[in-house]
């Protein structure tokens, strides 16, 4: 695969993200959405109010998303929450890295002092991995929290790392 360009996602792109979130979710293995959800609640989750949603494109198709928000409302939001997709037939190419890359720089320019992933599949050791060598740290496990389709109750990580090292908050 080429470059991977990255741009704010449009109206236009959802039925190029909802045949990767439909792909991913469905196998069960790594996000916690029903793996049978509808387009509607994909739409819901993925792209609203409080989110930014992006797009990675190669070759002008979509092969990613990733959706940038607060963790938490309030006194919270000032720690990125983030979720990255990726098309199986693009994946171990690249695009997560470039995303990750991304989301990182467009939570600084809009303001915020860390990153946070509050559901990492312990048994997802790519994006475990990934996550790590953008800066993460494990910084919980929540045990048996996730019903892997395959493999039963698997753990679940807490992952953070910080942005900015001093001034104001968001």
């Amino acid at each position: 695969m080429g470059r991977v360009e990255i741009r704010r996602a449009e109206g236009s792109d959802f039925p190029g993200i909802w045949a990767i979130f439909q792909a991913v979710v469905q196998k069960g293995d790594t996000y916690v959405f029903d793996p049978d959800c509808d387009e509607n609640d994909a739409r819901s989750v993925w792209i609203g109010d409080e989110v930014a949603t992006y797009v990675a494109l190669a070759g002008g198709r979509i092969v990613g998303t990733y959706m940038l928000k607060a963790n938490q409302p309030g006194l919270g939001n000032h720690v990125a929450n983030a979720a990255f997709m990726v098309s199986p037939e693009s994946q171990r190419q690249g695009t997560g890295r470039a995303m990750g890359e991304h989301a990182i720089e467009e939570a600084r320019k809009v303001g915020f002092r860390a990153m946070q992933f509050n559901f990492v599949v312990s048994t997802n050791m790519g994006a475990v991995k990934l996550w790590k060598s953008l800066g993460f740290e494990i910084v919980g496990t929540l045990p048996e929290a996730f019903r892997h389709r395959e493999l039963g109750f698997v753990d679940a990580y807490v992952m953070y790392r910080k942005l900015c090292r001093t001034g104001p908050g968001k």
